[in-house]
């Protein structure tokens, strides 16, 4: 929710911003007329303005996380597999 939300509400107002300066029955692809309706071109312009302020917010929110938060082993040391790299505790905090 914390991707969806916010880019839903980004490519309504980027919808609003792109067609309230461009008429949909004025724009072609590749030089013809796209032979579509304008309630067509609405629609499959908001989902596009949707799927990309999706992907730029789920990039941001995986970018966000720490270094630490990425490779912390969730198990406590107690309950690590025999052969785990994180087998001793050195400086990190570990949870109960």
């Amino acid at each position: 929710m914390w991707i969806a939300w916010p880019a839903f509400l980004v490519a309504g107002v980027l919808e609003m911003l792109v067609f309230a300066m461009v008429d949909p029955q004025d724009m072609q692809w590749f030089g013809q007329p796209i032979e579509m309706s304008r309630q067509g071109i609405y629609t499959l312009s908001f989902f596009a303005f949707w799927i990309i302020t999706a992907a730029s917010s789920a990039l941001t929110t995986l970018l966000s996380v720490s270094p630490f938060e990425m490779n912390r082993c969730p198990l406590v040391p107690t309950e690590r597999p025999d052969g785990c790299p994180k087998q001793e505790v050195c400086c990190d905090h570990v949870a109960a």
